[in-house]
């Protein structure tokens, strides 16, 4: 399993919302675009280097099975899938739910249980005149993930 970058993770995302495919057009009209046409393909070439996206003959790209088991396999925990998507950045409650397609109860369920095992931890952040709860992945909660990989790679094997 391969490390994704926020980059990474946004592409697969994009082909996670429009049910496992996403063309030009799709990236035209996401948050995508702002990093133009050179670090796309960039990012393209490295997810089907890592045989995360296939190119269909239509131009289009699909999602591979390895690139939905990262985060988006029903056979992953999701104290597991929290870790994994923390490990490419920080984020607060609400972009977790979305990225992993999840009811925000359970998610925050899922992360009580990983600060208390002080796996990630919680920081305020003040945004405008709102205070949101940002998560970030420990030193411990990494430990734990790359134990959880070995772990699984094993099984598969």
């Amino acid at each position: 399993m391969t490390k994704l970058g926020l980059i990474d993770l946004e592409m697969l995302f994009l082909g996670i919302k429009n049910n496992g495919t996403f063309n030009e057009k799709n990236i035209e009209n996401s948050e995508l675009k702002r990093l133009g046409v050179g670090r796309i393909l960039d990012s393209l070439a490295s997810l089907k280097d890592r045989k995360m996206v296939t190119l269909n003959n239509d131009g289009s790209f699909s999602i591979t099975d390895l690139a939905k088991y990262t985060l988006w396999n029903d056979q992953i925990p999701t104290w597991v899938k929290i870790l994994r998507l923390l490990e490419t950045k920080s984020f607060d409650i609400d972009s977790i739910s979305n990225f992993l397609r999840k009811p925000e109860s359970e998610i925050t369920e899922e992360i009580e249980k990983l600060r208390k095992k002080q796996l990630i931890l919680m920081s305020p952040l003040r945004q405008e005149s709102k205070i949101i709860k940002m998560y970030e992945i420990l030193p411990e909660g990494i430990e734990k993930i790359k134990k959880y990989k070995s772990l699984d790679f094993k099984a598969t094997m």
